[in-house]
């Protein structure tokens, strides 16, 4: 059993210099024989740190900065924020392929876990781990889907060419990963671990993403009634304190980690230096309200420079990855309600971030009011571009091409895989 350890280390350490398009994986290197449970927990140990990595710092601020919320740092870079994501997002472009690769080396790990566990005789143990791991292929396909949207559906270590599945597809996928999370994960212990609780979490964020209003209503709710749970002010929250909020993240501890955000977003000025590669836009350095508790952990000066606030290790160490905690859980509740329900809930978020409440008219009002206060309250966690997106925003708000709606498929890819096709954005 020893050896199969090694051997699927040495697949993760190939893996993290090698390529790793579909059909470059070295398929054979793994075998699942005599695995135990013990073997298959010391894997998902694993898995974490391999998931948490993957998706490169591009992958995590590609929201943000396809959002229009950042542009480039220092005296020359881009300030117009649709010039930078012209410049960024092509079929060419190592922005767009870097994250495609990092997504999918990650899910091969995932699958072969999988299959691996599949095999072992039925256990709390066992379910526990096929839990774990289908969250994060949830996890994984959840960012393929909204940023590329329609890509191949690999349920097992795959080689050969293979096409894209619809989109509807895809969202169908999320889904049935998700609920294997929350039918099989353990319930929650620690931010750190996945939990039934984070499971529910990502599912509403899902159903909310596909206009299943009822449903994502339903299972925010469920999250925000959770005695595990509770809001917490910011600088608990992105300053490594002890917090309620949080229901899933990933610590992301320097040793272990190659994703550091604050040393693209920090400069040169701060206490922890930064190599200023992106800095928010004059819009999001404006857009809160007075007395909104949360704008200093958000967005800061350092000397000159405008900086992303929320995560402080600069060039030193690395900040833990938030990927769901609960404001957004409030924010999801809101909106799935609509105006006559959902007010409650949004006011109720505001008034704890010291804000007033707002009054809202319309249900366009409404969404109006939601949309702003994810923008102030999920500023560079990863949600900016979808949720214009999702509202049909994109185009009117930002004033970019349809086609930014998704990034395309990497050129790369498609000469690899002669079966994927462009998606339907990028087509012409």
């Amino acid at each position: 059993m020893k050896n199969f350890i090694i051997s699927l280390l040495t697949v993760l350490l190939v893996f993290a210099t090698s390529c790793n398009e579909m059909d470059q994986y070295p398929h054979n290197a793994v075998s699942s024989d005599n695995l135990t449970e013990e073997d298959a927990q010391l894997l998902l140990t694993g898995l974490y740190f391999y998931i948490q990595n993957k998706p490169t710092v591009n992958g995590y601020l590609t929201q943000d900065i396809v959002g229009g919320d950042l542009v480039r740092g220092g005296a020359t870079g881009l300030k117009d924020p649709v010039l930078l994501v012209k410049d960024l997002v092509t079929p060419e472009s190592g922005f767009v392929s870097g994250p495609w690769d990092g997504f999918y080396t990650a899910l091969y790990q995932v699958n072969s876990l999988i299959v691996a566990v599949d095999k072992l005789a039925a256990s709390q143990s066992r379910n526990e781990i096929l839990g774990v791991a289908s969250f994060f292929r949830g996890l994984i396909y959840y960012h393929l889907v909204t940023r590329y949207g329609e890509v191949p559906i690999l349920e097992a270590p795959f080689s050969g060419d293979i096409a894209a599945s619809t989109e509807t597809e895809g969202w169908s996928f999320v889904e049935k990963n998700f609920q294997v999370a929350i039918d099989y994960a353990p319930t929650f212990s620690d931010k750190y671990y996945v939990s039934k609780q984070a499971a529910k979490a990502l599912m509403a964020r899902t159903k909310l993403a596909q206009g299943k209003m009822t449903e994502a209503a339903k299972l925010a709710e469920e999250v925000i009634g959770d005695a595990n749970f509770s809001l917490a002010d910011f600088d608990q929250i992105f300053r490594g304190k002890a917090n309620r909020e949080e229901i899933f993240s990933f610590v992301n501890l320097l040793n272990e980690s190659s994703v550091n955000l604050s040393a693209s977003l920090y400069s040169r000025a701060s206490a922890n230096g930064g190599s200023y590669t992106y800095a928010p836009t004059t819009k999001v350095m404006n857009m809160f309200e007075p007395d909104d508790k949360r704008t200093a952990i958000s967005i800061d000066m350092q000397e000159t420079n405008e900086v992303i606030n929320k995560y402080p290790g600069g060039e030193v160490t690395t900040d833990p990855i938030i990927i769901t905690r609960l404001g957004e859980m409030y924010l999801i509740s809101a909106e799935a309600q609509g105006l006559s329900k959902g007010l409650t809930r949004l006011n109720e978020l505001r008034n704890f971030r010291g804000l007033p409440s707002v009054h809202p008219a319309t249900e366009e009002d409404f969404i109006d009011a939601i949309l702003n206060e994810r923008h102030t309250e999920l500023l560079a966690e990863g949600f900016r571009w979808f949720d214009l997106v999702r509202l049909n925003r994109l185009e009117s708000d930002l004033g970019f091409e349809r086609k930014y709606n998704k990034l395309p498929i990497p050129a790369k890819e498609r000469s690899l895989n002669k079966l994927l096709n462009q998606n339907s954005y990028w087509a012409n």
